[in-house]
C-alpha cells in the first residue's frame, strides 16, 4: 500500500471510527436494555421465535441465518447439513431445540437417508457477521445411537443385529444395531455394510439396549434433541455498527491494496456508501440507519478538509524539524566558537588548559567520586608530582557555555588566600572540565552542622572572618565586581590547615564597581540563604548586599551548630533559630535571666553580626568591609541590631526552655 493509501485508510478510519462513537451515544439506551432489533415470531406450534432463530423472510438483522426456521404447511423446518428436520420445541433456558427428520414423515417403514444426519460434534460454518452456526448434539456421548446395515446374508445368534423385515428381501438383510457409536462402524459382521446412522432420544429418555425395530421407530419418530450456542444474545445496535465499521475498513483495506486506480478511487469515494449499505441490512432502514446516514454525511463534509490536513503534516513537518535542528545546530556551533574564542584569549593568562584524554588519565578514568551538585560530579585526581585537585564534570544543563565562561573567567582571575585556586579546565565540544586545588577537609556543613566533628569558638571566629575577607575581596578587590549570589556552607571548601575557601562560581556574575544594583534576571541561589530582594523588587535591588545577606544567615548557622530552619524542633520558638537568637539576645541586654541560657562571647559576636546582615532591605545592612570590622573587634564593638520584621516577639513559656543544642564548651579541632 502507498504512503497517499495509508494517509487515506487513517483518515476513513477516523471518520468510521466518529461514526460509530456518535452512534453508540444516540443507542445507548437501547443497547443497556439489549434490546433485539426483530421482535419475536411464531410459525404453528412454536410461539416466541427469536434470536438466534429467525424466520425466512425477516429482515438480515433479525437472528443468525444459519438458524432460519421456513413455515411450510404449519410445520417450522430446518436445515442441518443435507437433511430436513422438523422443529418440535425450543427450549432457550437450557439452549436446546428437538427435531424429527423429515423424510420419516410418511413411511411405513422409516430408515433414514444415508446422508442425513447431524454431525456428532456439531456443525461449523464460517463466521460471516456473526452468520455461523454451532449445533450440536446433545451430550453426544449420552445419547444412543441406531445404525442401519444391509447384509448380504442373513445374520443369526446374534441378538445386537435386530431384523428389519420390511427392508429386507432373499437376496439382502437389513438390520438395526442400538447403542452404537459412529466410530465403531467398521467393527460390523464382513457381510454387512453401512446404511445409515440417526440418534434417539436424549440422556432423559434413551431406547433399551438391543431394542426391536419398531422401539427404534418410535424414537426416531419423537426426535432428538440439538444443543445450540448459550452465548448468543441479541443483536444491538452497537454491535451492527462495530460489524459494519469493521467490513468497511477491510473493504477499504482489500480496494487500497489493489494496483488499479479505479479500485483506489472507488474505495476513497464508496467506503461510506458501503458502511450505510451494510446498517441498512441489518436494521432494515430503522432509526439506527437514518441516524447513520446523518452521521456519515457530516463526516463526509469533513473529509476533504481532514485529508488536505494529513496531507501537508507530511509536508510541513518534515521542513519544520529540518528547520528546527539546522536552527539546534546554528546556535551550538555559535556557542562553541563563542567559548573557544574566549578560551584562545585566556591561554597566555589564566589556567593550564587540558585535553579530555588528560582528565581521564587524572582522574583515573573517574575513579574516585567526591560529590554531586547541580552543575555536575566532581572527582578527584592527581596531577604530575603528586598535587591532588579537584575536578569539577560539567552537566548537560552547562552545554551553552555559560556558566562555563562565567567559572573561568571570575576564578581564573582571583588569587586570595580565601578564595579556591583554579588550576586549569577542559574544553572540547560539548566536554566540559575544571580543575581547582584539592580541599581534603570538604566543606564547611560536615562540621557546623555535626557534634563529632566541632570546632572551638576561636578557630570558628577565624574560619568567619576569613570568609568574610574572601567575600569582600570579590566585591572590592577586582577589576570587575563579583557577586556570588550562592554563599552556603556547602560552598566553603577547608584546605589541609582549615583555612576557608570560597567555591562553587558557577552562579558568578561580573559587573562594574561603581554599578550599585544588578538587574532581576540575576534573581539566583539557594533556598535559605537566597536575600529577599532577589525574590521581590519590593525589598530593594540586588546589590553585593545580596552575598551579605547570605553570609549572615551562614553566621548564624555557625554559632548554632544547626540550620537556621528546624521543623523538628521540640517548641514552635525553637523552629527559626535567628528569631530564638534575637529574642534571648534582646532579653539578656536588658538584664532578663534567659532560663540559665548563656551564649560565648564568640558565640554572641557571630549571633550579633549575623543579626546585622540579615537584616531585611539592603539599605539597613552593613557592607562586607564593615562586617570584618565588627568580627575584628572585640563583643564590646558591636550592638545588638534593629529586630528584623520577620522576627516576632513571642512569649516564651513559663515553663524553662530547652537547653540549646550546642553548649559553650565544643570540642576543638587543633588548627
Amino acid at each position: 500500500m502507498t504512503n497517499s493509501g495509508a494517509v487515506l485508510l487513517c483518515v476513513q478510519a477516523l471518520a468510521l471510527f466518529s461514526t460509530l462513537s456518535v452512534l453508540l451515544t444516540s443507542t445507548k439506551a437501547a443497547d443497556s436494555q439489549k434490546e433485539a432489533i426483530c421482535p419475536p415470531s411464531s410459525c404453528a406450534h412454536l410461539q416466541d421465535i427469536r434470536y438466534p432463530f429467525r424466520l425466512r423472510g425477516d429482515p438480515p438483522g433479525c437472528g443468525v441465518q444459519a438458524y432460519e426456521l421456513i413455515c411450510t404447511d404449519g410445520k417450522p423446518t430446518i436445515y442441518i447439513n443435507t437433511g430436513i428436520y422438523f422443529v418440535t420445541n425450543i427450549s432457550y433456558s437450557e439452549s436446546i431445540f428437538w427435531v424429527v427428520d423429515a423424510s420419516l414423515d410418511n413411511s411405513s417403514c422409516p430408515i433414514p437417508r444415508r446422508n442425513q444426519y447431524p454431525y456428532m460434534y456439531g456443525l461449523q460454518l464460517a463466521k460471516d457477521n456473526r452468520s455461523y452456526a454451532d449445533i450440536t448434539l446433545l451430550y453426544p456421548d449420552a445419547v444412543t445411537w441406531a445404525a442401519f446395515v444391509i447384509c448380504s446374508r442373513m445374520i443369526k445368534n446374534n441378538d445386537i443385529y435386530r431384523p428389519v423385515a420390511c427392508r429386507s428381501t432373499n437376496n439382502s438383510f437389513v438390520y438395526v444395531l442400538t447403542n452404537f457409536l459412529s466410530y465403531k462402524i467398521g467393527n460390523v459382521e464382513p457381510s454387512c455394510g453401512y446404511l445409515a446412522l440417526i440418534p434417539l432420544g436424549s440422556w432423559k429418555m434413551r431406547p433399551p439396549d438391543n431394542a426391536s425395530y419398531e422401539d427404534v421407530v418410535k424414537f426416531m419418530r419423537n426426535g432428538f434433541a440439538l444443543r445450540f450456542p448459550d452465548e448468543y444474545e441479541p443483536w444491538t445496535y452497537s454491535f451492527i455498527i462495530s460489524t459494519c465499521l469493521d467490513n468497511s475498513v477491510s473493504y477499504f483495506r482489500e480496494q487500497m491494496s489493489s494496483s488499479i486506480i479505479r479500485n483506489q478511487t472507488s474505495a476513497v469515494v464508496g467506503i461510506d456508501l458501503h458502511f450505510l449499505r451494510c446498517i441498512n441490512d441489518y436494521s432494515y432502514r430503522s432509526k439506527l440507519f437514518w441516524a447513520a446516514v446523518v452521521v456519515v454525511s457530516i463526516i463526509s463534509t469533513l473529509k476533504i478538509i481532514i485529508v488536505l490536513a494529513i496531507l501537508s503534516r507530511f509536508i510541513c513537518a518534515p521542513l519544520a524539524l529540518l528547520t528546527f535542528i539546522s536552527y539546534k545546530y546554528w546556535k551550538t556551533k555559535i556557542s562553541i566558537d563563542a567559548v573557544e574564542k574566549f578560551l584562545q584569549m585566556q591561554l597566555a593568562l589564566g589556567p593550564v588548559r587540558y585535553a579530555y584524554t588528560d582528565i581521564t588519565a587524572i582522574t583515573s578514568h573517574f575513579r574516585e567520586k567526591l560529590g554531586e551538585g547541580g552543575y555536575g560530579s566532581v572527582y578527584k585526581g592527581v596531577l604530575p608530582g603528586d598535587i591532588h585537585v579537584a575536578i569539577k564534570m560539567l552537566g548537560k544543563s552547562t552545554c551553552n557555555g555559560e556558566e562555563f565562561i562565567s567559572e573561568v573567567s571570575t576564578i581564573g582571575s582571583i588569587h586570595h588566600v580565601n578564595v579556591v585556586r583554579l588550576v586549569g579546565f577542559c574544553a572540547e565540544d560539548m566536554r566540559r572540565a575544571l580543575v581547582y586545588e584539592y580541599m581534603p577537609h570538604g566543606s564547611l556543613d560536615k562540621y557546623i552542622f555535626s557534634p563529632d566533628k566541632s570546632f572551638s569558638w576561636d578557630k570558628l571566629d577565624e574560619i568567619a572572618l576569613g570568609i568574610a575577607r574572601g567575600i569582600n575581596y570579590l566585591h572590592q578587590g577586582c577589576d570587575m565586581q563579583i557577586l556570588h549570589f550562592d554563599i552556603k556552607p556547602h560552598n566553603i571548601l577547608l584546605d589541609c590547615n582549615f583555612t576557608p575557601k570560597i567555591a562553587d562560581f558557577g552562579l558568578a556574575k561580573l559587573y562594574p564597581r561603581d554599578n550599585s544594583f544588578v538587574p532581576v534576571s540575576a534573581a539566583r541561589g539557594t533556598i535559605g540563604y537566597i536575600a529577599p530582594e532577589m525574590i521581590s523588587r519590593s525589598f530593594g535591588h540586588i546589590s553585593s548586599k545580596s552575598d551579605v545577606y547570605s553570609f549572615g544567615m551562614l553566621l548564624l548557622e555557625m554559632a548554632g551548630g544547626r540550620r537556621n530552619l528546624d521543623q523538628h524542633a521540640a517548641r514552635r520558638s525553637q523552629m527559626y533559630y535567628p528569631a530564638w537568637v534575637h529574642n534571648h539576645l534582646s532579653r539578656q541586654e536588658v538584664g532578663e535571666i534567659c532560663d540559665g541560657i548563656d551564649f560565648h562571647e564568640v558565640e554572641r559576636k557571630l549571633c550579633i553580626v549575623g543579626l546585622w546582615c540579615i537584616q531585611m532591605t539592603p539599605d539597613e545592612r552593613p557592607t562586607m568591609n564593615e562586617v570584618i570590622e565588627m568580627l575584628e573587634s572585640g563583643i564590646d564593638g558591636v550592638q545588638i541590631p534593629p529586630e528584623p520584621f520577620f522576627c516576632e516577639d513571642e512569649a516564651e513559656d513559663s515553663e524553662t526552655e530547652d537547653s540549646r543544642r550546642l553548649s559553650p564548651e565544643l570540642s576543638t579541632i587543633s588548627e
